[in-house]
């Protein structure tokens, strides 16, 4: 079963110019229904997410009923991808894929798309027999996992599967973190700068109080901390009264999770009670405000796991290298995961992803939709 190198490039060079930013899923969410169709897809359902995302779509959940008794799986990819991805042109060098230049090519996630339906033609137009297989197609992962988030895991038949993510090739995700969203709100009390600055207590001031003692970066092998963005205060003649600042927490471990996580909030608790009035003058005293939202849960995957066993036979029945590894992002995997479907993460192929600089190799495409065939069709696997 030979994979078509010119029609998987031709479908990727098609899904990669519609264009899909996360909540404007709607074409290509029309576009993979009509190509599923066509190949005389079991069902294909469109969930009711979009309530909970925002996007023009649902999640789409595609079954094939497959004629091997094996154990049914899922691959999951999303159809979102992040700016700026208006008008993307697909440049070809060889078997080079990139863009023009001046948007992202989208191979984060349409390469592991195009593999899917690429390998769902080759075994269909094969007529050889294959396990039951869904396709799990999310929205807006590229802002939050939302779409995983608000998918009903009961839609999911399978409760095995590989969601098709990842940069290079030749990985396999097992561990990936839980994280923790923090945004801390330190208010003060606003005063002319200039005429009663010591009327004021400047909370840009606490907070870098605060900042400056937090631990930042990596802290040891399974934890980091960040914080991204810092908003606040009016005017340079005006005492800021409030500043808001987001951040996050990752671990591997859910205790190094919740313990620094814990830490972040005592420092700044603790800066803020400590605040003292240098001159007795001031028209208030300052308050914090933490919330803390769970963004994702842990990944821990067992070499054990049949997830993992299936995987490493497929690719060493077709001669194919996999590579078992820890990563330090978040993906639907995670959230699957939670809701207690087994996913690992495999890597398309995909590099320079986030960015104009984003490119993919055929030849990569190519294996990986030569691994999800072995999947769908080896017996043993």
């Amino acid at each position: 079963m030979d994979v078509h190198r010119e029609r998987l490039a031709a479908t990727f060079t098609e899904l990669c110019e519609i264009d899909s930013p996360s909540r404007r899923e709607g074409r290509i969410s029309q576009r993979l229904q009509q190509i599923f169709r066509e190949l005389n897809a079991t069902e294909i359902i469109e969930d009711d997410s979009t309530a909970h995302t925002g996007s023009e779509c649902g999640n789409l959940i595609i079954r094939f009923a497959g004629t091997l008794k094996l154990t049914p799986i899922f691959f999951n990819c999303h159809m979102d991808t992040v700016q700026p991805a208006e008008g993307v042109r697909v440049k070809r060098t060889g078997d080079l894929f990139t863009s023009a230049g001046d948007t992202i090519l989208g191979s984060d996630d349409k390469s592991g798309i195009a593999a899917c339906i690429e390998a769902m033609r080759v075994v269909r137009e094969s007529g050889r027999p294959h396990r039951p297989v869904e396709l799990v197609l999310t929205t807006c992962e590229e802002i939050g996992l939302l779409g995983a988030k608000a998918l009903d895991p009961a839609l999911v038949c399978a409760r095995e599967g590989y969601a098709l993510d990842s940069s290079d090739f030749g990985r396999v995700v097992v561990h990936a973190p839980a994280a923790n969203r923090l945004t801390i709100t330190v208010t003060g009390v606003a005063a002319h700068a200039g005429l009663h600055p010591e009327w004021g207590v400047n909370a840009l001031i606490l907070a870098a109080q605060a900042l400056a003692m937090v631990p930042n970066g990596r802290i040891d092998e399974e934890t980091t901390t960040n914080f991204g963005t810092i908003e606040g205060g009016t005017a340079a003649n005006i005492v800021p009264e409030k500043v808001v600042i987001k951040g996050e927490v990752r671990s591997h471990s859910m205790a190094k999770l919740e313990q620094m996580t814990w830490n972040i909030s005592e420092i700044f608790t603790a800066t803020v009670a400590n605040w003292e009035d240098p001159t007795g003058s001031a028209k208030g005293t300052p308050t914090v405000d933490i919330k803390v939202l769970q963004d994702y849960p842990v990944m821990q995957l067992q070499r054990e796991d049949s997830v993992l066993r299936r995987v490493a036979e497929a690719a060493r029945s077709i001669g194919l290298q996999l590579d078992f590894e820890r990563a330090g992002g978040g993906s639907d995997a995670n959230i699957f995961n939670g809701n207690g479907l087994a996913t690992a993460i495999i890597a398309t192929g995909m590099t320079n992803v986030h960015s104009t600089a984003e490119q993919v190799e055929l030849q990569d495409m190519v294996d990986l939709t030569r691994l999800l065939i072995a999947l769908l069709t080896e017996p043993s696997c």
